[in-house]
């Protein structure tokens, strides 16, 4: 009948909804987190040459592209996650810096 398929269906929905819910939330919280770095800026003068650690590939891409945000620069190939981190560390360090000076 057609409740029947109606109640199937609502039981189907909510079946996925449970199942996803990980990926859903995983997935809202990565768009979250993309949205921050698209406003975390890299300073125009920064010295990549000065940030130990980086890769030597994200080093020359960086030095290279000059991307203007963290999420512009954690699209470059070669620049992994821990580039980023590492990157993000030293501009935040720079700005503890400044304001304690």
């Amino acid at each position: 009948s057609r409740e029947t398929s109606v109640t199937d269906d609502v039981a189907e929905q909510v079946e996925i909804q449970v199942k996803y819910e990980g990926y859903i939330q995983k997935s809202k919280l990565q768009v979250e987190k993309m949205k921050r770095m698209e406003d975390k800026k890299i300073p125009e003068n920064i010295d990549y040459d000065a940030i130990s650690g980086l890769a030597t590939e994200a080093l020359e891409k960086l030095k290279k592209i000059e991307p203007l945000s963290i999420a512009q620069a954690s699209r470059i190939s070669g620049v992994n996650p821990a580039d980023i981190s590492i990157l993000l560390v030293y501009i935040e360090q720079g700005k503890i810096a400044k304001v304690s000076k």
